[in-house]
């Protein structure tokens, strides 16, 4: 389906502008009732509202905005003279310098082991790559949602695989994690760095959360590398010019495992990495 036989069926009874200010709480609470009436009744308007509000919490979690913005002001101030914009500038850049040197002993321990040195994270001495960054934000993104987690669900996991390997260009698999207790919720299509990308969600009886991120790569290595984000990990690598990336909460140990069976399952050599 193209995107003007999806808007189409969007405004099949609904109004555009009226999902928008929905999405944004602006509705009255009785309107607001009788919109979500009326999404339960087409899928389609349910799931652009769904991509709506994914969007919104996506610019949140990468700008660091509230969830609830409150109102803004702007505050106009005559500006500096050029000397001084300047010298303010030569003096921060020095404070950072000294204060990352004076800290670089400690970092370690302060963060967990995840900061390898300027430039460095992770332990690995090279920044994270971009893929896995976009692989933890869908994962703070998506695993918080209730009613719309994914795309679509496990239940049409034939039509679920053949979608996402149509787009992405590549056949794929998901692969089982019943054996550390999670069970497949579906999943989704997502933008990645050059093309398009694959989420799969996870879920086990205490409803923890655990995503697969997958997309396609220009380059290829057997590279396999932590980045960490507050209490999420994230384990990625690159495997026959397709980038994977397994995020979650759990322990560093447990999700590393869970990982290297993942990799197997996809057709990788883990056994690289030990």
């Amino acid at each position: 389906m193209n995107n003007d036989d999806y808007d189409s069926g969007l405004t099949e009874g609904l109004d555009l502008r009226v999902l928008s200010a929905f999405v944004d709480g602006e509705l009255p609470h009785a309107q607001r009732a009788a919109i979500e009436t009326q999404l339960e009744q087409h899928p389609q308007a349910a799931a652009r509202v769904a991509a709506w509000r994914a969007q919104k919490k996506a610019l949140q979690a990468l700008c660091g905005a509230p969830a609830r913005e409150e109102p803004a002001f702007i505050v106009v101030r005559p500006s500096a003279p050029w000397w001084r914009r300047v010298g303010l500038a030569a003096c921060w850049l020095a404070a950072g310098a000294g204060l990352a040197l004076a800290l670089g002993p400690l970092a370690p321990r302060l963060t967990g082991g995840a900061w390898g040195g300027l430039g460095g994270w992770s332990g690995f001495g090279a920044a994270p790559a971009s893929f896995a960054q976009r692989a933890d934000v869908a994962y703070a993104v998506y695993t918080p949602e209730r009613r719309h987690p994914v795309e679509v669900a496990a239940s049409e996991e034939e039509h679920l695989i053949n979608w996402l390997s149509k787009r992405l260009n590549r056949p794929l698999s998901v692969p089982s994690l019943q054996e550390y207790g999670y069970s497949l919720v579906g999943g989704r299509l997502l933008p990645g760095e050059a093309g398009p990308a694959a989420q799969f969600m996870y879920e086990n009886q205490n409803g923890a959360r655990l995503t697969l991120y997958v997309t396609g790569i220009s380059r290829d290595e057997t590279a396999f590398r932590l980045f960490r984000d507050g209490n999420r990990r994230t384990f990625y690598w690159v495997s026959d010019r397709m980038g994977y990336a397994l995020s979650g909460p759990i322990s560093e140990g447990k999700l590393r495992s869970i990982a290297i069976d993942v990799c197997s399952a996809l057709g990788g050599k883990p056994e690289a990495w030990q």
